[in-house]
């Protein structure tokens, strides 16, 4: 059997420590560990940057143009960090072509709800406003919690009334902070291990404290998604959070936004994580680049005619 199975991946993934038995330091350590797990490619330019209220890295590909992923990490709003995923984040940005800023939002508990949003919003205007990049230029992406903050900010920008991005890729994303829906039930058996249940549930209370987890500003379930930009929904068949991306692009489709859903069988929370192992998770990524690279060619049309 090949090593980039995802038999091989579930092996490893089963040998790591309970998320439970951890503290929530050594939660962040443990995903900080990827930076020295998937190094940074050669061909990658790394800087980074702290402006003020905007804090994150570029992540700049050898010949790559204008463009900009804007990228959202996972981590339940509690753990990760542009370190974590930046091995993630560059994959796409060179599958795609394009550049890529990893985004420092402040975590909580230190700092809840919604200060994840506030920074998200706040990077976007700083893309736009002090690095010059076009709207029409910028996709939003993110992971998990990140694939939620993609279309909150999403939905922020729109109501503030400012210029769209040109797409948006959400990741396994957590789009129901209440983990009310069906395959978030803690009773039934999970063919993934990435994902506990309890500390998910943990990591809610710990961004919203005592606010509505349903809130639509953290929970785009329940948002008003009408006039979003085209939105790529990736998920694992077997993870919690699939029907979190489910009845996402049931709710985004049924409010007129172009939405594309792809469930992929077998595999696990964010398999794209894994690219370097895995050979679903660098499929996943080539379909990433495929879908934003249409998205910017179709709003170019748009903003030329």
């Amino acid at each position: 059997m090949s090593d980039r199975t995802i038999a091989k991946l579930l092996e490893r993934l089963r040998r790591l420590p309970p998320q439970t038995s951890l503290t929530l330091a050594e939660l962040r350590a443990q995903y900080e560990r990827a930076q020295i797990a998937f190094p940074l490619m050669d061909e990658v330019t790394l800087q980074v940057v702290d402006a003020g209220p905007v804090r994150g890295e570029w992540l700049l590909p050898a010949g790559t143009g204008d463009a900009v992923v804007l990228y959202m990490h996972g981590g339940g709003y509690v753990i990760g960090s542009p370190r974590s995923h930046r091995h993630l984040a560059a994959d796409i940005a060179v599958a795609a072509g394009t550049r890529a800023f990893t985004l420092d939002y402040r975590l909580a508990p230190e700092h809840p709800f919604p200060a994840a949003l506030d920074d998200a919003v706040a990077a976007y205007r700083w893309l736009v406003e002090s690095q010059g990049a076009q709207p029409g230029r910028i996709v939003l992406a993110g992971d998990s919690a990140g694939g939620g903050l993609v279309l909150t900010t999403l939905v922020a920008l729109r109501d503030a009334g400012l210029p769209l991005p040109a797409a948006g890729v959400c990741i396994s994303p957590w789009t129901d902070l209440s983990c009310s829906l069906p395959s978030c039930d803690p009773q039934l058996p999970s063919y993934d291990p990435l994902i506990d249940h309890a500390v998910l549930r943990a990591m809610a209370h710990a961004y919203m404290g005592r606010r509505s987890l349903r809130n639509p500003r953290v929970s785009p379930l329940f948002a008003d998604l009408r006039g979003l930009p085209p939105l790529l929904v990736q998920v694992a068949g077997g993870e919690a959070l699939v029907d979190d991306a489910r009845q996402l692009a049931i709710a985004a489709s049924e409010a007129g936004v172009h939405t594309t859903l792809e469930v992929w069988p077998r595999m696990v929370h964010v398999w794209h994580w894994y690219a370097r192992m895995l050979d679903e998770g660098q499929q996943a990524i080539e379909r990433i680049a495929e879908f934003m690279q249409g998205a910017l060619r179709q709003r170019a049309a748009v903003d030329r005619a």
